[in-house]
């Protein structure tokens, strides 16, 4: 039931001597999800304990350099480890042609193939999913376009009432019906509803990443409910002219995001490098949302399923 975010970089486009450019990743039952790529972001995932290798699917916000230009350098890295299997990467336009020209003159034989696909940043569409996850676009405000990405955990499977498989006798056949969401058909003929012998052992988990970018309510209103928010907070909430020149929030903006949304908790990130310690921009924030944490890099932050009275 592993639902993981592991803060690889937080800063925004000026170089740092303590901050990284902005990658994450996500990990969702072992499965591992890269968010943005940022110079250096191979170097943090190995930092972090995660290989190259476990990575399949990418998720790039939008073509600002501060969140892509790791990533050829992670490609190059994954062919001489010899990867085989395909790499998805999720990405607006025009990321094909870019790279198309880093094919031409760089890894013209890897040995494995790179599939984009084309986010477009005006919708919110899924984009991904698998048995366990599906992950959507938020359109966001930024200088050039750029969307968010919401994870939204599947339903779990249904457990089926320990007292209910000794009350009716229920029989294996019956059990695996009832976890497939069937009612059950007794011996004697009688039909016992689904929702009478199981439950969902909890609610799904859900992560959004909403970066870079002016406050949005759209945005907001797409992850109603999140468990999980990270939204950018550049600046301190006095720079609120200079942020949306820029087209970035400040920690009061994010704050709204996150009370707004109905967030459970926030995580700040994309810091200006005026800022020697972040924790200007987090008193800002917990004054009056205390459930908000930096985007410290290298801290993980769980997701921890909340298991249902039965």
């Amino acid at each position: 039931m592993t639902f993981k975010v592991t803060i690889l970089g937080s800063g925004s486009a000026k170089p740092s001597l303590t901050k990284h450019h902005s990658a994450q990743v996500v990990n969702l039952y072992e499965q591992y999800y890269l968010i943005d790529c940022g110079e250096g972001t191979q170097n943090r995932l190995l930092r972090a304990g995660v290989s190259p290798l476990k990575i399949n699917t990418i998720f790039i916000s939008h073509l600002h350099g501060d969140h892509v230009f790791g990533l050829f350098p992670l490609i190059s890295s994954m062919g001489l480890m010899g990867r085989k299997v395909p790499l998805h990467v999720f990405a607006p336009r025009p990321f094909g042609e870019i790279m198309e020209w880093h094919f031409r003159y760089f890894d013209t034989e890897l040995p494995f193939e790179v599939m984009w696909h084309e986010v477009d940043t005006t919708a919110h569409a899924l984009l991904y999913e698998n048995n366990v996850v599906e992950v959507w676009s938020v359109p966001l405000r930024h200088r050039v376009p750029t969307a968010g990405f919401l994870f939204k955990e599947k339903v779990p499977p249904l457990n089926v009432r320990k007292e209910q498989i000794e009350r009716l006798g229920l029989g294996v056949a019956q059990i695996t019906a009832a976890k497939r969401g069937e009612d059950v058909v007794l011996a004697d003929g009688t039909v016992v509803p689904n929702g009478d012998i199981t439950y969902t052992p909890y609610p799904p988990r859900s992560y959004a990443y909403l970066s870079d970018t002016n406050y949005s309510g759209k945005a907001v209103s797409l992850v109603r409910g999140v468990d999980l928010l990270y939204h950018e907070a550049t600046y301190a909430d006095n720079m609120r002219k200079e942020a949306k020149q820029r087209g970035h929030a400040t920690t009061l903006q994010a704050v709204r995001a996150a009370q707004e949304s109905g967030a459970k908790r926030l995580i700040i990130g994309h810091f200006s490098s005026r800022y020697k310690d972040e924790r200007v921009l987090l008193e800002e924030c917990r004054n009056e949302f205390a459930e908000t944490y930096l985007a410290e890099e290298g801290r993980t932050f769980e997701i921890v399923a909340e298991k249902k009275q039965k």
